[in-house]
C-alpha cells in the first residue's frame, strides 16, 4: 500500500506541539495595521490552538 502524501499548505501554516496541540497563526494579522491597536497587534503575534473536529481533520492531512 503507498504512503500518505501529506498536505503541502497545510504543512507550512500549521504545527502540532509534543503533547499533541495543533498550533496556528491568529488570522488579521498581516494587514491593515494602522488602524489596530498594539495590544491587539502583540494578542495577534502569537499562536493559537485549533479544537475540535477541525483538529482530527488537520491531524489527518499531515499524518499524524
Amino acid at each position: 500500500m503507498p504512503k500518505i502524501k501529506v498536505h503541502s499548505g497545510t504543512k507550512d501554516r500549521i504545527r502540532v506541539t509534543k503533547n499533541g496541540k495543533v498550533m496556528v497563526r491568529h488570522a488579521s494579522g498581516n494587514h491593515k495595521l494602522q488602524k489596530k491597536s498594539a495590544a491587539r497587534k502583540r494578542l495577534l503575534a502569537g499562536m493559537q490552538e485549533i479544537t475540535g473536529t477541525v483538529k482530527q481533520k488537520t491531524k489527518k492531512r499531515l499524518g499524524v
